[in-house]
């Protein structure tokens, strides 16, 4: 199959350790299911996504996935508390128009939280700031800011320290760059921060 010749994002191979093998999990802007794809292969995990995108929707369909058009922005009124083992927003997150509402409902749906978004201290943003003068465009930021889908830009500790405010148990987290991960000083050496969330 197509899906396993490709090699695992970074991003997903971290999610993909933290998953247990068949939990149930929501997948909140799962884009067109290449995550979800992997879990339910190498996790068997009961899956379900929810996207706004109808081309991407199609796909995940069309790859047999269990998706639902929804906006996330809306809430998730018709999911009971702690329906799921992980919600997971994987490089969602700052897109989302009220990213405080959606994590608390994320927590409230699911017993665990996974949440990734690209780091805008990362040490190229910052330069490119600095010397250029202009928003930054790198990996993890590929868009100019005309055409970005991200509405918020945090750093890593800008997460940390909101996690702290609002009392939500960081469990495990993650810091990557290209295909290594960051050990040392993650705001300004990590392109991508994950976290692993409880309340």
């Amino acid at each position: 199959m197509k899906d396993e010749q490709r090699p695992i994002r970074p991003d997903h191979r971290v999610i993909l350790q933290w998953v247990e093998g068949r939990s149930s999990v929501l997948d909140l802007g799962c884009g067109e299911g290449e995550l979800l794809s992997i879990l339910a292969q190498q996790k068997q995990v009961r899956g379900q996504g929810i996207e706004i995108d109808e081309r991407a929707i199609s796909k995940c369909v069309a790859s047999g996935l269990s998706v639902f058009q929804e906006d996330i922005d809306t809430g998730l009124a018709e999911y009971p508390d702690k329906s799921f083992d992980y919600v997971i927003l994987n490089q969602s997150f700052q897109q989302v128009r009220r990213p405080d509402f959606v994590l608390r409902e994320a927590l409230r749906v699911g017993k665990k939280c996974i949440v990734s978004f690209p780091n805008f201290a990362y040490y190229a943003a910052r330069l490119q700031m600095l010397l250029g003068g202009k928003v930054p465009v790198t990996r993890a930021l590929p868009y100019e800011w005309y055409d970005t889908p991200n509405l918020h830009f945090l750093s890593i500790s800008d997460f940390i320290e909101y996690c702290a405010k609002r009392g939500f148990t960081i469990e495990g987290t993650s810091f990557i760059t290209k295909e290594k991960e960051v050990r040392v000083f993650p705001n300004l050496f990590a392109e991508i921060g994950i976290f692993l969330l409880s309340m």
